[in-house]
C-alpha cells in the first residue's frame, strides 16, 4: 500500500467505526496569557522586528496533529508571521502606534480536514518615540515697549502624539541671566518678568529659544525624555513715553540796541525722545517774556516784538517749552528749557563778515577732495572787522562743523584782520563720504558784556580724485566645473566695486596667471568662462588656480584669486594591460590580474571584478575589490583538479570583467588562462618517494655525491698550498737541500 493511501484507509476505518470528526479549537488566553489565539492580545509599538511575540495554541478533540496559520484582510499590511507547525508568531513589520494602534489579524487551526477561522484585534500599545511639536512656526510677537511686567504676550503650544506621560508637555526658556521673560511651564503662556520693563530705545529686537520637553517614558527598555526647541522673536513697538529733549543747550541770544521789532534773537531746537514714531514738536514761551518776545510755534524761533532802545531789563530769562503735538493738535508731553537773552546798549557794533563786494554772510568755495594737511583754502577772501573800538572790537574766530578738518587762523582779532582757512585732516575730505562740507565761521566778542557775534556759511563743494582702487568682494572665489563642459561654459562672476565717479569708477576685468589659459572674463561684466576651443579633463588636471585683475580707467587695481576645480565624470572604461592573460597558478596561491581605470576620482575609478565565464565554473573565485583569482577551498591538489575536468594539462581560460563604479557604469572584459601546478616543494617530497621502491638508484646516487665531496675538497686544498708558497716566495728544492745538510753530522 503506497503513503497516500494511508489517510484513506485510516478515514474509512473512521467511518465504518462511526466516530464523529470534530473540528480542532485554540485554547482560551489565560490572565496575561501569551499563547491561545491572540484575542485582545496588545503589543508594544518599540518592539524589534524578528521577536516571537505569541504562540497559537490549539488542540484536535480527536488528537489529530494541527497546523496553525495567520492572515490579513486583503489590502491590509502584513505584521505579523505564524510557524504552521509551532505556532510561535513573530513580529515582520516595524510598528508605529501613531499610524495605527490596532490591527486586525485571521488565526486559523486546522486538523487537515476542519479549519478553523477567528479574527481577532492586536492592539498596539505606545512607547515615547515621539519628540513635541510646535505648531503655528515661526512664532513672531509684537509688543508694545509700555506693556506692564507680568502680561500676557503670547502663548506657544506643542503636541506630542505619544500617549501618557510620554505625551505631556511641558514648556521652559533655555537660561540666560539676561532674558526679562519667563513662560509657564503648562500653558506655554510666555510673560514678562516682575520687575522686568521692554524699552524700544535699548533694545528693539529680543529672541528667545523655548523647549518643549515631554514627561518621558521606555523606549526600547530605556527610559527616555524628549524635547524639541523653537525661537520666539519679540519685536518691541515704540510708545510715546519718552518726552521731547532740547539739542544744544544751556541757550544764550542777544539783543543789539540797533535791532528793530521782528529781529531774530535765537532758534532752540528739540526733538522727540520717542525715535520710532516721533511725534511733531510745537514750541511755546511760558513766562519771562513781557510781551517783548515772541516765538514761532513751528520753529523755535524767538524774535523782538519791542524796540530795544526802550527795554528797561538788561537781562531777560525765557522759559520756553517744547510740546509733542497729536494728529489731532491735542498736546501730549512736553518739556522746558530756559533762554537767556541779554540786552545789548552800549556796544552796537557786531562783528562783520565781508567778501570781495561788501558784507557777506556766505562763502563758496570748490576745490579737489584730500588737499594737502597745512593747505591753506585760497579761493576764500573774508575779512572780519568790527568797528567798535578797544575792548569791544576784540573778538575771537572759530570754525563750527565737523571736528578737527578745518582750522581759522588768527583766532584771536582786534578790530579787523584777513581770515585765513587751513586743512587740517586731509582724509576727512573725502567726496565719497560728502559731495560738500559745511562749516560756519563764528566771531565772538571776548571782553563786552554783550558777547556780540557774527557767523557766516561756509560751503565747500568738493570735486572727485581717483583716490580709490578697485575691490573685489572677497579675496578668493570657489568655482566647479563638470569636466567635458562646452567651450564657453561659465564658470564663475568675480564682483569689484569702485567708488569714485565717471570713468574712475568704471572697472575693468582680467586675469592671468599659469591656470588662466583655458579661461576668459568678460571685461566688465566679470563673469568668467572657459575657452571657446578648451576641452577640461579631470583626468589630465583638476585644479586650476589663476588671477584675477579689477583695474580702473588709470590703471589703479586689485587681485583676487580663483580656483576651479574640474569635477570628474566617468568617461573611461576600466582597461587590462592586454585582452589575453597567461598566469601559472600554484594550488594554494592566487594569482592577480589588475585593470586601470583613467578617470580621477572615486567612484569613477574604483573597480569591481567578476568572474563572467568558465568551464567547468564552480572551480575559480575572485576577490571583488583585487582581483586575485584563486581556486574554491575544497580544490587542494592537482588529483582533484583532474577528477573535475577532462582536460589533463589543467589549462583554463576564464573570461574576467572589470567594471566601475560610476554613474553610468562601464565594463570591459578579458581572457585569463591559467595552467594549474603544485608546489615545487611537493614534487621533490613525490620525487624521493619514487626513489624509495629502486634501492639501487639511492646507492648509486649518495656514491657518486661521496666521490664528488672527496674530490672537491682534494682540489680546494691544493689550490690553497700553491697558494701559501708563492706569497712567501720559497723556492721547495732549495728549502729541502738545506734541511738535509742540517741532519749530517
Amino acid at each position: 500500500m503506497t503513503a497516500a493511501g494511508v489517510p484513506l484507509l485510516l478515514l474509512s476505518l473512521h467511518l465504518s467505526l462511526g466516530r464523529s470528526d470534530y473540528a480542532p479549537f485554540f485554547h482560551d488566553n489565560g490572565p496575561h496569557s501569551f499563547s491561545g489565539n491572540m484575542a485582545l492580545f496588545s503589543i508594544s509599538e518599540d518592539t524589534p522586528v524578528g521577536t516571537q511575540i505569541y504562540i497559537l495554541n490549539g488542540t484536535d478533540p480527536e488528537g489529530d496533529v494541527v497546523r496553525y496559520g495567520l492572515a490579513f484582510e486583503k489590502g491590509s499590511k502584513e505584521y505579523f508571521r505564524a510557524d504552521p507547525k509551532s505556532g510561535n508568531v513573530s513580529l515582520i513589520t516595524a510598528l508605529d502606534r501613531e499610524i495605527q494602534d490596532e490591527i486586525s489579524a485571521l488565526v486559523s487551526i486546522t486538523d487537515g480536514r476542519n479549519k478553523v477561522v477567528e479574527k481577532v484585534r492586536i492592539f498596539v500599545t505606545d512607547a515615547n518615540d515621539e519628540p513635541p511639536e510646535f505648531l503655528n512656526l515661526p512664532f513672531i510677537v509684537d509688543v508694545s515697549e509700555d506693556m506692564d511686567a507680568g502680561s500676557s504676550l503670547y502663548k506657544v503650544h506643542a503636541v506630542d502624539r505619544d500617549m501618557g506621560s510620554g505625551g505631556s508637555v511641558s514648556y521652559f526658556l533655555q537660561s540666560s541671566p539676561f532674558t526679562k521673560f519667563t513662560i509657564d511651564s503648562h500653558s506655554g503662556i510666555l510673560r514678562i518678568k516682575p520687575g522686568e520693563k521692554l524699552d524700544y530705545e535699548t533694545t528693539r529686537t529680543h529672541f528667545i529659544t523655548v523647549v518643549a520637553k515631554d514627561g518621558g517614558g521606555k523606549y526600547n527598555g530605556q527610559y527616555q525624555v524628549m524635547s524639541s526647541s523653537a525661537t520666539i522673536t519679540i519685536n518691541v513697538l515704540d510708545a510715546q513715553d519718552t518726552p521731547p529733549m532740547f539739542v544744544g543747550t544751556p541757550y544764550f541770544g542777544y539783543v543789539y540796541e540797533v535791532s528793530g521789532p521782528g529781529s531774530e534773537i535765537f532758534t532752540v531746537f528739540a526733538k522727540d525722545g520717542d525715535e520710532g514714531n516721533p511725534n511733531p514738536i510745537q514750541y511755546s514761551i511760558v513766562n519771562g517774556s513781557d510781551g517783548i518776545f515772541s516765538m514761532n510755534s513751528s520753529s523755535g524761533c524767538i524774535s523782538l516784538q519791542a524796540d530795544p532802545m526802550h527795554l528797561r531789563n538788561e537781562l531777560f530769562e525765557l522759559k520756553v517749552k517744547a510740546s509733542e503735538v497729536s494728529p489731532d493738535n491735542k498736546e501730549l508731553d512736553y518739556t522746558t528749557t530756559m533762554v537767556t537773552v541779554r540786552v545789548v546798549d552800549l556796544n552796537n557794533h557786531p562783528p562783520t563778515f565781508y567778501g570781495e563786494n561788501g558784507p557777506q554772510n556766505r562763502f563758496e568755495l570748490t576745490m579737489y577732495e584730500h588737499p594737502s594737511e597745512g593747505e591753506i583754502l585760497r579761493g576764500l577772501k573774508i575779512t572780519v572787522n568790527d568797528s567798535d573800538q578797544g575792548a569791544n572790537a576784540k573778538f575771537k574766530l572759530r570754525l563750527v562743523g565737523p571736528g578737527r578738518v578745518l582750522r581759522v587762523v588768527p583766532q584771536t582779532v582786534l578790530n579787523e584782520a584777513q581770515v585765513t582757512i587751513i586743512v587740517e585732516n586731509s582724509s576727512a575730505i573725502d567726496y565719497e563720504k560728502y559731495q560738500f562740507i559745511s562749516f560756519k565761521l563764528l566771531a565772538v566778542e571776548i571782553d563786552t558784556p554783550e558777547r556780540f557775534s557774527a557767523t557766516a556759511d561756509i560751503v565747500i563743494n568738493l570735486l572727485d580724485t581717483n583716490d580709490n582702487i578697485p575691490k573685489f568682494s572677497t579675496e578668493y572665489y570657489i568655482a566647479r566645473v563638470a569636466e567635458n563642459s562646452p567651450g564657453g561654459s561659465n564658470v564663475v562672476s568675480v564682483t569689484a566695486t569702485d567708488p569714485d565717479s565717471g570713468l574712475w569708477g568704471e572697472v575693468k576685468y582680467s586675469i592671468y596667471g599659469t591656470g588662466a589659459d583655458l579661461f576668459l572674463i568678460h571685461p566688465t561684466s566679470g563673469i568668467i568662462y572657459t575657452q571657446p576651443w578648451a576641452t577640461l579633463d579631470a583626468e589630465v588636471k583638476s585644479k586650476y588656480n589663476f588671477y584675477v585683475k579689477a583695474e580702473d580707467s588709470e590703471g589703479k587695481y586689485s587681485l583676487a584669486e580663483v580656483f576651479v576645480t574640474v569635477l570628474d565624470l566617468n568617461d573611461h572604461s576600466p582597461e587590462f594591460s592586454e585582452d589575453f592573460v597567461e598566469k601559472t597558478m600554484v594550488i594554494g596561491a592566487p594569482i592577480k590580474i589588475e585593470a586601470l581605470d583613467d578617470d580621477a576620482e572615486e567612484p569613477n575609478n574604483v573597480i569591481e571584478y567578476s568572474i563572467m565565464k568558465a568551464d567547468p565554473d564552480n572551480i575559480f573565485e575572485i576577490n571583488t575589490d583585487t582581483g586575485e583569482i584563486k581556486l574554491k577551498p575544497f580544490v587542494k591538489s592537482l588529483d582533484i583538479v583532474h577528477n573535475i575536468t577532462k582536460h589533463k594539462d589543467c589549462k583554463w581560460s576564464l573570461v574576467v570583467q572589470a567594471r566601475d563604479r560610476g554613474n553610468p557604469s562601464f565594463s570591459t572584459t578579458a581572457v585569463v588562462k591559467i595552467d594549474i601546478t603544485e608546489a615545487v616543494k611537493d614534487r621533490i617530497i613525490s620525487y624521493f618517494l619514487s626513489l624509495s621502491k629502486h634501492p639501487g638508484t639511492v646507492f648509486g646516487i649518495c656514491l657518486g655525491s661521496v666521490i664528488f665531496t672527496l674530490s672537491l675538497t682534494v682540489f680546494i686544498s691544493t689550490l690553497i698550498y700553491w697558494s701559501a708558497l708563492r706569497r712567501a716566495r720559497v723556492n721547495p728544492k732549495i728549502t729541502i737541500r738545506k734541511i738535509i745538510r742540517r741532519q749530517q753530522p
